[in-house]
């Protein structure tokens, strides 16, 4: 099971077997750990224990408040044996019981073992950075950091649930606390679970506050004081470490902030990284360059020709599930480059997601304000004016975002937001998917987690009410499941100062005119750290961070997207109808259409099952196709 994540810990392995109770109810368990050490290098292997060894722990992330809370644990009579953070989490469980996890700032999977009262804890971190899979059969209670490590355990069933088949179709990810196979489940953010006597127990320890806005708390300014001490210090605290770190530049608001504030606080050049394509639309060296400059950075760049082809077979073996978000291409290459020079890197995630940075927001605003307008005009908007208007083969395209603005005035707000960002909407993927899986899963809502997110704060506006679900969904499912799993297959640690939980309260509170007004996304970063980010970027268009996989079904993947979706193999599995598949790759392959998300999310299906499913999954990431 360690071996089969040794990518996560590259450093050290270390194991702890042990045994309490008797007669039936005697209790084993066995802990593995793989470490990428960063603080305490020489010490703190782990699995670590206690004094007396009663309580063991293995954990992957990092404790960036660990130090701060020393000190008081030795007044209260605990002694230490390592410098690191480990040690830690032990005391303050001995001291706090279940509530040590409140005490804690970072980003955590945590395991621990108490023999004493014969259970184990489970917690994640409380914005889900770092990943948390299990199952609990018969009384045992498996657990690891990735999917693949559980399939190592002899006799483990490979069931493919089909309900989660639909959610991957529709979001392009797996939402927890589902997992892609049955009996499998992840640990939501924010959970502490405990295993005793044989019943799982779990409940969520925090929730970002909006549900406390203060609309009326003080002025512009202000939030703004507040706003860059807590961020300073979120910095601050990431900056501890005993191996080189670095930053993800890109040359966007968030990442330049990020690379500023650290550059404020260190007495040497801060090591940035980015990488470019050939291709102008996808490229923002540029923008990294002039950020670099403004802010006096070591910055390293590369020019990447990324070959589908070569990294999709450790791409599908490393995400260990179905995983259609195709950025994680760009995201896995910056990985291996600046793991060359550092083994930390900072980067500027959940910016977009706090602060109303997306442009989808300010659609949703639009179409608020479009719902305010008399019947007649609302359907000569979404009937006739979008028939007018010319059908736009490039997904991104303005005309093309116009149409499904105008399509879907008057329509349920959730419902409206959800259809924007799906891959496959309700009625295409009941087009897409055969009868019989259909039947099967009809009576479950795939897209369900949006909806349950929504209602959590119905006294907010609805902006905020879409970024808090994108909190809940789309961050911590897509995004950092994203820069996780692609940082950790080469043995790097990303470390993001915006999911700093207090950063994350004080947006979560923040009235939605400080962040947006109709012309301005981000308004309270730019405004706070006008400073660190040169004029040009201020109002610079956004640019996603992604790869021209439209092109490449044309041209350099048509070949695999014939042999892979059009084959008996794929048509005949009994997930997709065959003449839906067939259509989908004819009307993007002659360009009468741009399906390329759709096309690589069912690649990405495909390419799963044949290496998960169909033959018993590979130990290390393979090189060929399977």
């Amino acid at each position: 099971m360690t071996d089969s994540i040794r990518h996560r810990g590259p450093d050290a392995d270390g194991h702890y077997f042990g045994e309490s109770g008797g007669g039936s109810q005697k209790l084993s368990v066995a802990l593995g750990h793989r470490r990428l050490s960063i603080i305490d290098v020489a010490g703190s292997a782990q699995p670590l224990g206690n004094e007396d060894g009663s309580i063991q722990i293995i954990f992957n992330g990092e404790i960036y408040n660990y130090r701060e809370l020393r000190p008081d644990l030795i007044r209260r009579g605990h002694q230490f044996r390592t410098d690191g953070d480990t040690e830690v989490i032990v005391h303050l469980y001995e001291e706090y019981g279940l509530e040590f996890v409140q005490h804690l700032r970072g980003m955590f999977a945590i395991a621990i073992w108490d023999s004493g009262r014969q259970r184990l804890i489970l917690v994640r971190d409380r914005l889900g950075q770092k990943p948390v899979f299990y199952r609990l059969e018969e009384g045992r209670l498996a657990f690891a950091s990735e999917l693949k490590s559980l399939l190592q355990i002899p006799g483990m069933p490979r069931n493919v649930s089909q309900p989660s088949v639909l959610r991957f179709l529709t979001l392009q990810y797996v939402p927890h606390p589902y997992s892609i196979l049955e009996g499998f489940q992840r640990l939501a953010p924010a959970t502490i679970a405990v295993l005793e006597n044989g019943q799982l127990q779990s409940r969520i320890y925090w929730t970002p506050p909006y549900d406390d806005p203060q609309e009326h708390r003080g002025t512009v300014a202000d939030w703004q004081e507040e706003l860059r001490a807590t961020l300073t210090e979120a910095v601050r605290l990431r900056l501890r470490s005993d191996v080189p770190l670095g930053a993800f530049l890109s040359g966007g608001i968030d990442s330049t902030i990020i690379s500023g504030l650290m550059q404020t606080q260190l007495d040497r050049p801060v090591q940035t990284f980015s990488i470019g394509f050939p291709i102008a639309a996808f490229d923002e060296r540029a923008f990294a360059r002039q950020a670099s400059q403004h802010l006096g950075t070591d910055h390293h760049e590369a020019v990447v020709h990324p070959d589908a082809i070569s990294i999709l077979p450790q791409l599908i073996w490393h995400y260990d599930e179905p995983f259609g978000d195709s950025s994680a291409i760009p995201t896995m290459y910056l990985s291996r480059m600046t793991r060359e020079h550092v083994t930390v890197a900072l980067t500027g995630d959940a910016g977009d997601e706090l602060f109303c940075g997306y442009e989808r927001y300010r659609a949703v605003r639009i179409a608020s304000l479009m719902d305010r307008a008399p019947r007649w005009l609302r359907s000569f908007w979404n009937q006739r004016l979008v028939s007018l208007l010319p059908t736009s083969v490039k997904q991104k395209s303005f005309r093309r975002r116009l149409k499904r603005l105008l399509e879907t005035i008057g329509e349920e707000p959730e419902r409206r937001y959800l259809n924007w960002i799906t891959i496959f909407n309700a009625a295409k993927l009941r087009w897409l998917v055969t009868d019989d899986l259909w039947q099967q899963t009809k009576t479950e809502d795939p897209a369900e987690c949006i909806f349950s997110a929504y209602r959590r704060f119905p006294k907010r506006d609805f902006i905020t009410r879409t970024m808090a679900t994108d909190v809940f969904t789309y961050l911590p499912c897509d995004i950092l499941t994203k820069v996780d799993i692609a940082s950790m297959s080469v043995g790097l640690e990303c470390r993001s100062p915006m999911l700093d939980h207090k950063v994350v309260e004080l947006a979560a509170r923040m009235p939605l005119q400080v962040k947006q007004t109709m012309k301005q996304s981000k308004k309270v970063l730019i405004e706070t750290f006008a400073d660190l980010i040169p004029a040009e970027i201020q109002t610079r268009k956004k640019m996603g961070f992604g790869v021209p996989i439209d092109h490449w079904f044309r041209d350099q993947l048509k070949p695999l997207l014939h042999d892979v979706l059009l084959s008996p193999r794929c048509l005949e599995r009994g997930i997709l109808n065959p003449s839906s598949v067939k259509q989908l790759v004819q009307e993007h392959t002659s360009s009468q259409v741009d399906h390329a998300y759709r096309l690589w999310n069912l690649l990405c299906l495909e390419l799963w099952h044949r290496m998960y499913i169909d033959a018993p999954p590979p130990i290390s990431a393979p090189s060929t196709l399977p």
